[in-house]
């Protein structure tokens, strides 16, 4: 098992990716704390993956929490060696229809300051301890490109994937590696939406291979970036989009009626 031994923190474990997540890490040997602001669904996973996993309510855009629950990490299992800063939401609507104080400042609180505290609580934490650690992100496909509907969540996401690059630059002397996963398209219950607007089938060619991406497939990259076997990998948003960014979708096969 590639995380034998380890002992993970874990953002936003109740959606549908931080669920997959936290299955996996307790799959690949570690132990993990899991946090979330839903105390029903953190109840629930932890009836599901027994003493491998405790949980704690954490509200990621309060500092001193976030930094509790470092402490928290270490007083349950002994050490802490990876922070999986996961917790991110998303609000749709026109620019010009924003209401900043509720389709911006909320949305950045959480994707934006929650990773920032998060990574700033994890390196102190890891400083601290005096061992090396893995920090790792959850940014989006959005954070590199627009898109309509979600000007609050792409410039989110692009924060994270700068907030990556300068933490791991920062952090290096320390021996904690700070990386990024950026998924696209992921079969999680924001899909319901494309499905009440018909387009779930015009979305899911944007795929290279023209399916969308499980959960599970999002957990499998983090436990590899998690894991010493993606010990050179330092500083890099890697895409799990199967090629969205790459392409565009392809006219010849529109116009084929297909």
């Amino acid at each position: 098992m590639k995380l034998h031994g380890k002992v993970a923190l874990l953002t936003g474990a109740c959606g549908g990716i931080g669920q997959a997540i936290a299955r996996n890490l307790v799959a690949q040997g570690a132990r993990v704390l899991a946090t979330d602001l839903s105390q029903h669904g953190l109840a629930a996973l932890q009836r599901e993956l027994g003493d491998e996993l405790a949980t704690m309510v954490l509200d990621v855009t309060d500092y001193d929490a976030v930094a509790s629950a470092m402490d928290r990490a270490v007083e349950t299992f002994g050490q802490l060696d990876i922070v999986l800063n996961n917790a991110g939401i998303g609000a749709g609507k026109p620019l010009l229809e924003h209401d900043p104080a509720v389709d911006f400042d909320p949305v950045t609180a959480v994707n934006q300051h929650g990773v920032y505290y998060g990574i700033l609580a994890a390196g102190r934490k890891f400083t601290e301890l005096d061992r090396p650690g893995v920090i790792i992100n959850t940014s989006s496909v959005y954070g590199t490109m627009a898109s309509e509907l979600s000007f609050s969540y792409n410039v989110s996401k692009a924060a994270v994937d700068m907030m990556t690059k300068c933490a791991a630059l920062d952090f290096a002397p320390q021996n904690i590696r700070v990386c990024a996963v950026a998924p696209g398209r992921v079969n999680t219950p924001i899909l319901e939406h494309y499905k009440a607007l018909g387009l779930l089938e015009h979305i899911t060619r944007e795929q290279m291979r023209e399916r969308v991406i499980e959960p599970e497939d999002i957990a499998q990259v983090v436990a590899f970036l998690a894991s010493d076997e993606a010990s050179c990998i330092n500083g890099t948003t890697v895409e799990a989009g199967d090629g969205f960014c790459g392409f565009k979708y392809p006219l010849t096969r529109r116009f084929a009626g297909e």
